[in-house]
């Protein structure tokens, strides 16, 4: 039964935490680091590393925004995970946690303190549940390393059918502290509806531990029952459009959240995911991945919408529904295997089948089209049947971002990348003035994306003379996402380089929700400071 009165468990012994709190009466608001990296290797032979060189790799992420810190602990297990959190807790010592730091946003980028790396929590390993179809894995895992291991012990048979970009660098951690996606269309797309349990560290070092339904929040409030106190754990409210977002906390408009929920996605701001349990779903038989380029964008809208009328606005079936758009031809590697003749647009298109026959399937596609009226020549139809051919196209899809960044390396800049999403409806509507926008400011840019989830990335690429210009032109596609009820972060979440994202999409109300929800597990803001919003 649904409850709204967490308990909250004391991981460590009464002596561990009286001995950080004399530790902490006598050092508090002094320069802490060398003295606690001391007292924790001889009280806990807990490691605090203070060597620059060392920490130096595990200061950036790849947002590359400036970063500072004072140590680095790589705990090896829950019980490490609370003794430095706690000790920094008490001695108001900023945290920031760690894990593949293949991240954007900059959430993993200090500004001073301690690093949390989670690059040691990697046991136990995964365990699968053939029965019950899922799996217990540890957050430090690399995240395909773990859907690997879950397709060699179910013995090929069930799978975790979630794939963000950065599945080879990203950690287990990390994909559900962003709520991560990929390909896949839809809710079931992002790793929160695969997340069943979990163990949460909170800053003070205290655990709690929530099955999903377990925990759910009663007019706005969780409980939080610690020992013989309680406190109140406020919620957030504002309204979230029903559309791939990975923008912000989790919030609930009528007052009822779950607590799996509120943490999967919420970048760190409540403490440290040290355990999980995922659910699973059966592998497919075999793929459909089929490739087709188009003359125009209209005529990828028109193929969205046949292929979305067919599946009564339910793309979820598909396990990607990509879009390659404008210029995507000049940047991308081996595009003569897959543009046909002059078309300038193409889409991809993977569908799991259990049973049916993949030729029989693409070509009831290909009649669908062209029934919809799709202006598409056979010929520019490829299926990617072959192992060969479909590394070409996942080397042909990555070598896009790849590109650009060469490109702005060369021209002395940098890519400004929208990750905006807005309801279908609104689709042609955002389109129209990002290309206009874009057109009219004389910026050089690429479009790709997931066409499936409206979600499309237009990276500009400007010259030094633009980069004022390119900033204003993101501003103003921002805010047209959010005039058109959409959200400015699709799958890399907000940390500290979309704060003011946040801010326009939700607005002061939404940003002070979140400072009261974080307040009442960390009233000073020591984890993950800066994420989300700033602390002033």
């Amino acid at each position: 039964m649904a409850t709204n009165r967490i308990e909250i468990e004391a991981v460590l012994t009464e002596g561990e935490l009286r001995a950080l709190a004399a530790f902490a009466i006598g050092n508090r608001g002094k320069a802490l680091v060398v003295p606690l990296s001391a007292f924790l290797k001889e009280s806990f032979d807990v490691d605090l590393v203070l060597e620059p060189s060392i920490i130096e790799g595990y200061k950036e992420d790849s947002s590359h925004l400036p970063s500072e810190a004072d140590g680095l602990c790589r705990p090896r297990d829950e019980h490490e995970c609370a003794i430095i959190m706690r000790a920094c807790y008490a001695c108001g010592i900023l945290m920031t946690l760690s894990g593949g730091r293949s991240n954007l946003t900059g959430s993993a980028t200090p500004e001073g303190g301690v690093v949390i790396s989670t690059a040691r929590l990697t046991q136990p390993s995964v365990t699968v549940d053939g029965a019950q179809q899922k799996a217990a894995a540890p957050v430090g895992m690399i995240f395909e390393e773990v859907r690997d291991a879950i397709l060699a012990q179910s013995g090929d048979t069930l799978c975790l059918p979630v794939d963000p970009t950065s599945r080879g660098d990203a950690s287990l951690g990390g994909v559900l502290a962003c709520n991560a996606s990929g390909f896949t269309p839809g809710e079931t797309g992002a790793i929160r509806s695969w997340v069943m349990r979990l163990r949460l560290t909170l800053p003070n070092g205290h655990v709690v531990d929530a099955t999903r339904g377990q925990y759910v929040s009663e007019n706005g409030e969780f409980i939080m029952a610690d020992g013989e106190s309680e406190r109140v754990w406020s919620v957030p409210r504002y309204v979230r459009p029903a559309i791939k977002n990975a923008a912000g906390p989790f919030s609930a408009s009528d007052g009822c959240l779950d607590l799996v929920d509120l943490v999967v996605g919420a970048e760190g701001l409540f403490g440290l995911i040290t355990a999980c349990e995922l659910s699973l779903a059966p592998k497919p038989s075999d793929y459909l991945d089929l490739f087709f380029s188009l003359s125009t964008e209209g005529e990828a809208l028109k193929a969205r919408d046949c292929v979305s009328a067919r599946c009564s606005g339910d793309l979820s079936g598909f396990s990607a529904f990509e879009y390659f758009g404008v210029n995507c031809r000049k940047m991308m590697d081996h595009e003569t295997r897959f543009f046909h003749g002059e078309d300038a647009v193409a889409i991809y298109l993977q569908q799991p089948l259990h049973g049916q026959v993949a030729e029989d399937v693409a070509m009831e596609w290909m009649e669908a089209l062209l029934e919809s009226g799709v202006e598409l020549d056979e010929d520019a139809i490829l299926m990617l049947d072959s192992s060969a051919l479909r590394t070409l196209f996942l080397e042909a899809r990555h070598s896009l971002p790849a590109n650009a960044l060469e490109t702005v390396k060369h021209r002395g800049t940098y890519t400004i990348m929208t990750d905006t999403v807005v309801p279908p409806e609104r689709f042609t509507e955002f389109l129209d003035f990002t290309h206009a926008l874009l057109q009219s400011q004389s910026l050089d840019y690429v479009a790709f994306g997931h066409l499936g989830d409206c979600h499309l990335h237009f990276t500009v690429l400007p010259e030094t003379h633009q980069l004022e210009r390119g900033v204003a032109a993101y501003d103003a596609i921002v805010a047209k996402s959010a005039e058109l009820g959409g959200v400015y972060s699709g799958e890399h979440g907000t940390g500290k380089r979309k704060r003011k994202d946040f801010l326009r999409c939700y607005g002061p109300e939404a940003v002070e929700q979140v400072k009261t929800c974080k307040a009442a597990v960390d009233p000073e803001f020591l984890l993950n400071r800066g994420d989300v919003f700033e602390v002033v």
